[in-house]
């Protein structure tokens, strides 16, 4: 049950635009006319980027317009790995006590950025470039460093020189394809990708003592969580060699990041005056890329010939390359040359949970399901509380339609949105499960809440409205209903206040 709203654009829309002229789209001088024909919003003085409302909701605002585009990525494995790598970083800076949001985009080009109200974006195309773990925690941790820096409202100090017309033109660009309906996820990912790159190229004059920094703290980061700070280093002189083969002109990093000869000298001696290499045990990262890659290929075709030329190579990590070789072969459907790699990775760590992940969803796939159902049920005994295992295991409880199976993913659906309310996966699994199991409007009130985070907020009141014109709740349902109503109408009020 996919239930996909028309996304409801109103003030939000605006508001992103206004957060990426601040935080993304500072632009070149303007002719001194058109500034002074133009009079731009007074923000204030307080050192943030947005007022306090604005502030609040645009992490919301930001997902929900990346999810419109498609350029999201939303695997759990994936973005509770980068969430992780995100907050390690956060809890060794000055910025403990401010909330962090880190996504990873479907877009391939080499970038990653700082938004308001600590929104990190990491394009899948920096991962994927990356050597190691080192490289890419040295990219979240010098954008880390922009937001706890305040250099996003020190950018804003810049406002009166913003070209208001290169911005509606920039902006245009990446909004059209969201307010038109009329462009496809990769159109529309490269129009993110190319308008972020055009405009972050034109204030590379305003930032260059920011970036620098950004290094120096965001290397401090890197060796007080663990990693090595010589990774920040060498993700540099890794595109910067890269760039040179590249026709194109250099990766979006090098454009909207630039560097010198001084700042790469400065940031290797920073580095190495630390005299601290990676003390963290990270064996996941490449486990991760791999999944990434996959996800990021146009065909399982694509993905298998770039796993199997590694192996053919003998590229390391193998076990890495092998899992992605896997994945790659259960995308094709082709589930006896899957089960292959999974055995290699098996005989060599039967007891990892990533290992035994790919094995449930492998049975599954090969119509095994009682076989698929207690692998799924082992690891959630030992991994309850993980939301990969929890996800994984209620499909597994859905598949063969039993609604006793269905009541128990219910059960272990709730706690999970209890946990992350902010989850599409688990309020669409929690829309089938109770349905199946007889809960209709616990069903109806998880359509609600995927609406809602979808971007269809008048389409979820509308739903939550339904229901309470029922006449067979009980107390507590109504008064559940009741009161998720009254706090999706209070947030429509305050998005029709700002149009």
């Amino acid at each position: 049950m996919t239930v996909r709203p028309s996304i409801h654009y109103c003030s939000w829309t605006r508001r992103l635009c206004a957060a990426f002229l601040t935080c993304v789209l500072v632009l070149p001088t303007a002719p001194l006319q058109a500034q002074q024909s133009i009079q731009l919003p007074d923000m204030g003085g307080t050192g943030e980027v947005l007022p306090p409302e604005e502030q609040a909701t645009f992490p919301r605002d930001f997902e929900l317009y990346m999810r419109s585009q498609d350029a999201l990525i939303e695997d759990p494995i994936i973005s509770n790995y980068f969430d992780d790598m995100g907050f390690r970083l956060v809890m060794h800076s000055d910025g403990r006590d401010r909330n962090f949001y880190f996504h990873v985009l479907r877009v391939p080009g080499i970038n990653a950025f700082a938004a308001p109200a600590g929104v990190i974006g990491i394009n899948a195309g920096l991962v994927l470039a990356a050597s190691n773990v080192d490289e890419v925690a040295g990219v979240v941790a010098h954008e880390i460093s922009h937001v706890t820096q305040n250099h996003l409202s020190r950018r804003l100090e810049e406002a009166n020189r913003i070209s208001v017309p290169l911005m509606l033109a920039t902006m245009g660009l990446v909004l059209a394809g969201g307010l038109a309906g009329g462009l496809d996820g990769d159109a529309a990912q490269g129009l993110i990708a190319g308008g972020m790159g055009l405009a972050q190229q034109a204030q590379i004059n305003y930032t260059r003592q920011n970036e620098a920094e950004a290094d120096r703290i965001g290397i401090q980061l890197m060796a007080r969580a663990g990693y090595d700070p010589n990774g920040m280093v060498s993700f540099f002189q890794t595109l910067t060699t890269a760039s040179r083969a590249w026709g194109a002109g250099p990766p979006e990093y090098l454009r909207t990041h630039p560097l010198s000869t001084s700042r790469v000298a400065e940031a290797k001696d920073r580095a190495e005056r630390l005299r601290q290499r990676r003390t963290l045990d990270d064996s996941l990262f490449h486990y991760v890329q791999a999944r990434l890659r996959v996800q990021m290929s146009r065909h399982a075709d694509d993905a298998i010939d770039y796993f199997q030329a590694q192996l053919d190579k003998n590229r390391e990590p193998e076990s890495a390359h092998r899992y992605g070789l896997a994945l790659s072969y259960m995308d094709g459907l082709q589930l006896d040359r899957a089960e292959q790699q999974l055995n290699w990775l098996k005989a060599r760590e039967p007891d990892r949970q990533l290992f035994r992940l790919l094995e449930a969803e492998l049975l599954l796939r090969q119509d095994r399901h009682a076989q698929s159902l207690e692998v799924y049920r082992q690891l959630f005994s030992a991994y309850g509380h993980s939301q990969v295992v929890a996800l994984g295991y209620a499909r597994a409880l859905l598949h063969d339609q039993n609604s006793a199976h269905a009541a128990l993913a219910t059960e272990i659906l709730r706690e999970q949105l209890r946990i992350r309310p902010n989850s599409i996966q688990t309020s669409e699994l929690l829309a089938q499960a109770a349905d199946l199991a007889g809960d209709e409007v616990r069903s109806l009130e998880a359509i609600a809440e995927n609406y809602y985070l979808r971007g269809g907020l008048p389409q979820a009141i509308e739903q939550l409205e339904r229901i309470t014109q029922r006449n067979d709740l009980d107390y507590y349902q109504r008064a559940r209903v009741s009161a998720r109503l009254s706090e999706m109408r209070t947030e429509r009020a305050r998005y029709m206040r700002t149009q």
